[in-house]
């Protein structure tokens, strides 16, 4: 039996995708959690001081809404931790600003954890959770 060249790339290829998606959640964890960690500095973060709204199932990736409320922010994050590039979205609050809040829409992978993370006013931090299950992926999937 005789292989073309362009069976042996295809094959060839195969198994890098499929070696690729084995690899690809340990990465995905890892990447958010020093995303997290950058914008915090490594700090705690408390539970509550901040109120994030996100559906409990999307019914497509590309459009998610979510929005947050963190009265006394002066900056909030915005994190898909399943996402290959998990930040998201930064808010960044003046002095001058009627109320710490927003909403916006963001693309999801696949079903996964959103995490906004708040600095607060005196340096702390605070975060709230919300589990989104996606049906139809955002990023391809």
């Amino acid at each position: 039996m005789t292989i073309s060249r362009r069976e042996a790339l295809l094959v060839g290829a195969g198994g890098l995708v499929a070696g690729a998606a084995v690899a690809l959640p340990l990465p995905v964890m890892a990447a958010a959690e020093d995303a997290i960690a950058a914008f915090t500095g490594g700090a705690e973060m408390a539970e509550g001081g901040i109120t994030l709204d996100a559906p409990e199932i999307a019914e497509n990736g590309n459009t998610v809404p979510v929005g947050f409320d963190a009265p006394g922010a002066v900056e909030v994050a915005i994190f898909a931790l399943g996402n290959p590039n998990p930040e998201v979205a930064v808010f960044k609050f003046g002095p001058m600003a009627g109320s710490q809040s927003a909403k916006t829409r963001i693309r999801l992978a696949k079903t996964q954890d959103v995490v906004a993370v708040a600095k607060m006013a005196d340096g702390s931090f605070a975060s709230a959770r919300r589990a989104v299950k996606v049906t139809i992926g955002g990023c391809g999937g």
